[in-house]
């Protein structure tokens, strides 16, 4: 990705990444050129996690450390995660521990999208040449306006923490999605227990049509149906409360700036 983008090549996609792999196994000097994608990403990653972590130690929940899933796809790695040993027995509690996490890895891509587009560069038509295109999240579209203005969104060619951001942005709106015991499926959950079991089956009906635009759509709704559309019962009358409720509006205004049906286009 680094190499591409340095000598103005347009992005290979996962061909050029493989390549990319076995070159920096024979050569562990050029691998260093990776890190401002791989660092940024790993740095959002870790933030999204450390907010769970950091909530759950406020409210003396058994958590551990967040864990990071290396594999050889094409970003590097299948996310990562913390593990909560104690049960949540208050809605509240619920709530704050599940928006801690999106709210505080989209702090942390907000300075990444803004240096990744200050170091990006205008190459006419560049975008179109590529194997594989990202999506365009519509934070990025706003911010690019500001960085860019006037420039075609086929012409910007971002550079690869640009990149990482945009990665960033689509992990937290997969995290949001109001489902089962995501992120955005807990804090569903804490505000509308009654109606989190519908929802869901909603929310996860409405991405096989997705489909039509990125077919991993309907494989994560496959994923989702069987492994994470059940949540725990929480047996508390009390609801979240009124602060609470309006920081559920912010994590939806954070889902919809980092949302896009189509985060990858193979050519």
């Amino acid at each position: 990705m680094q190499r591409d983008f340095d000598h103005n090549l347009p992005f290979m996609g996962a061909e050029g990444v493989f390549e990319a792999f076995s070159q920096g196994w024979r050569h562990p000097r050029e691998a260093v050129a990776g890190l401002p994608f791989s660092l940024t990403l790993l740095t959002i990653l870790l933030a999204h996690e450390l907010g769970h972590y950091l909530a759950c130690l406020y409210y003396r929940l058994d958590a551990s450390l967040p864990y990071f899933l290396p594999a050889p796809v094409l970003i590097g790695t299948f996310g990562a995660f913390i593990r909560i040993r104690s049960p949540i027995y208050y809605r509240r509690i619920l709530f704050d521990v599940a928006a801690a996490g999106p709210i505080a890895g989209f702090v942390f891509v907000l300075p990444a999208l803004g240096i990744g587009l200050a170091l990006s560069k205008v190459i006419p038509g560049i975008v179109p040449e590529s194997e594989l295109r990202f999506g365009a999240p519509a934070l990025l579209r706003l911010v690019q306006q500001v960085v860019f203005p006037g420039v075609a969104a086929d012409d910007l060619y971002l550079h690869p923490v640009a990149r990482a951001a945009c990665i960033g942005l689509l992990a937290t709106a997969w995290n949001l999605l109001p489902i089962g015991q995501l992120d955005g499926g807990h804090i569903l959950y804490a505000l509308a227990s009654r109606w989190h079991k519908s929802l869901t089956y909603v929310f996860l009906g409405m991405l096989l049509p997705m489909g039509y635009f990125w077919l991993g759509w309907p494989v994560w709704a496959v994923l989702l149906y069987f492994f994470a559309r059940r949540h725990p019962s929480i047996f508390d009358p009390d609801p979240p409360g009124p602060v609470r409720a309006k920081l559920a509006w912010l994590t939806l205004v954070i889902f919809l700036l980092s949302f896009t049906v189509t985060p990858f286009e193979q050519r």
